[in-house]
């Protein structure tokens, strides 16, 4: 069968395609794989290339310009390396490298890029936004005076931390870092501050069930989790702060609160090194390159309390850092000591006694100090400090079996309970008008009384005593920040305190031998108190 065509037809099809055709004259530059290796691809021909610029490779994966050579440039591959060969094409885009920021983070997991990782399908209600920008400068800035709670009794009665601030938890591996960082993150319901859970170099498992802890407490509804596993190559666990930093700072532009936290910037630093030598930077001190400083520098200068002009917004950080054999004097620590406002630092002695969370009071340090609390808290903390430094020297005179004047016996039983007093389980935050009347009870001398092994009871007995009878002056801690009426609150206490006396009485007196075996427990654990001056004490 012959085919027959119709001229007109063709005519009419090629008239219309030719009227709709615009001629597209356009340049752009082309430079080829030179080198790949590593995870580093070495790039030549891109003569205009920015510093953090997205390169695009053949295959659609994205690089980062980091080393701007003479005759070649050293990208970070963010992607799969192995599809990378020398002599591709490598397009310049002409772009920053940018996240997704905004509310429709909230609640989910995701990569260093912003993807989502957790099978809930795409983010919406978010925008783009550059990874590193400027610092905010000090004109934009204001001192630090709200409280960010903890819902830790022992840091934010001793170790205060501010909205805006950035303060350092730091330890040796295994003594409750993580978990202090969680506890803050749970103490946030409510408050009006969404949180930012970066975790770097951790394994995908111990991700999940932090994921997991924090979806069961409803903590998942404020905040995002990022997410650099240990499986990742190093370009990714070195960008996995600055992610996270970028969605902090655009709710704190936008004049809410946020909350930061970096689990852990060692290994950051780490995969900054290896990346760093693989683009054969000069290496330094320990094999780090000499900007690593700049580093964290710039990451943590940008947590900030804003001014009103620009909103009254805040970000805090709370970078971790690990430490070895408690060696807070290593190149890494330091610097990070040297550019935040403090440091919680928890010691594995401590740990191992069993006073958890391990913070060793002595050598940590907040530097905003009781501007970061309300006035009812400075009240109830009231010579907790002293008292804990006095409960230390004696102590130590306690362990040689010295014999102790009736004072001096009743300040050192007074240490083993407002020790006792300050322990805490994990995952239990406590909210902070019932932490002012616990401190409340221990430094007005209501504890001293009550056995050490049953403060703990104590504690969960008087808590449960407030919120049934005196619930309104709970309230009033929450609403003004201030206690109603101290002599109410004091009565309210010694209340409860004799009726825990006459149970225990009634219930027939301790086993010989308790007292003496908590004594010694915690005289063998000699780093719990602060070693400060005592003036105000001795005043």
């Amino acid at each position: 069968m012959a085919l027959s065509f119709d001229p007109a037809e063709i005519t009419s099809a090629l008239k219309k395609n030719l009227e709709s055709y615009t001629a597209d004259v356009s340049s752009r530059t082309v430079g080829r794989v030179a080198e790949v290796g590593d995870g580093i691809a070495r790039v030549s021909g891109l003569p205009d290339a920015a510093v953090n610029e997205m390169l695009r490779f053949e295959d659609g994966t994205i690089g980062l310009a980091l080393n701007l050579d003479e005759e070649s440039i050293g990208a970070v591959v963010l992607g799969d390396v192995d599809a990378i060969a020398e002599g591709q094409a490598v397009e310049s885009t002409g772009e920053i490298l940018a996240i997704p920021v905004g509310d429709g983070l909230l609640g989910r997991v995701v990569n260093v890029l912003g993807e989502p990782i957790d099978g809930r399908g795409p983010l919406t209600d978010v925008q783009p936004r550059r990874m590193e920008i400027q610092a905010p400068g000090i004109t934009g800035r204001k001192p630090v005076h709200e409280p960010m709670q903890t819902g830790i009794k022992a840091v934010d009665s001793l170790i205060p931390i501010g909205r805006g601030q950035r303060e350092l938890i730091i330890g040796d591996r295994k003594t409750g870092k993580t978990q202090i960082a969680i506890d803050t993150i749970l103490a946030q319901r409510g408050l009006g501050v969404k949180c930012i859970y970066v975790a770097v170099g951790q394994k995908a498992s111990t991700v999940a069930q932090t994921v997991e802890v924090l979806r069961g407490f409803g903590a998942m509804d404020y905040t995002v989790v990022v997410v650099a596993a240990a499986s990742d190559p190093a370009p990714f666990k070195y960008l996995a702060p600055y992610s996270g930093c970028a969605m902090g700072q655009h709710w704190m532009e936008n004049g809410e609160h946020a909350l930061a936290i970096y689990d852990d910037l060692s290994k950051q630093a780490e995969a900054y090194r290896q990346v760093s030598l693989l683009l054969r930077r000069p290496p330094g001190r320990e094999a780090f390159p000499g900007d690593v400083f700049y580093l964290h520098s710039r990451l943590l200068e940008r947590a900030a309390k804003l001014s009103d002009a620009n909103g009254a917004g805040s970000l805090t950080a709370l970078p971790v850092i690990e430490t070895k054999a408690g060696d807070v004097s290593a190149f890494i620590p330091t610097n990070v000591i040297s550019i935040t406002d403090g440091q919680i630092y928890l010691q594995d002695d401590l740990f191992k006694s069993g006073i958890r969370p391990a913070v060793d009071v002595g050598i940590s340090v907040s530097r905003v100090g009781s501007a970061a609390q309300i006035k009812a808290m400075k009240n109830a903390v009231g010579t907790l400090k002293s008292d804990l430094q006095q409960f230390r020297e004696l102590a130590a005179f306690a362990a040689f079996g010295s014999d102790l004047d009736p004072v001096s016996q009743a300040q050192l039983d007074r240490g083993y309970r407002l020790t006792e007093l300050l322990k805490q389980g994990i995952n239990s935050p406590v909210p902070v008008q019932e932490q002012v009347v616990l401190l409340y009870a221990g430094t007005r001398g209501f504890l001293d009384k009550v056995e050490v092994s049953d403060v703990q009871r104590f504690e969960a007995g008087l808590l449960d005593w407030f919120r049934s009878r005196h619930a309104d002056q709970l309230q009033h801690i929450v609403d003004t920040g201030t206690v109603q009426d101290e002599e109410a609150l004091q009565a309210a206490i010694g209340a409860f305190a004799d009726q825990f006396a006459s149970e225990a009485a009634a219930g027939g007196p301790p086993e010989a031998g308790d007292q003496g075996a908590a004594s010694t427990k915690l005289v063998d654990a000699p780093n719990i108190l602060p070693e400060e001056d005592v003036s105000r004490a001795k005043g």
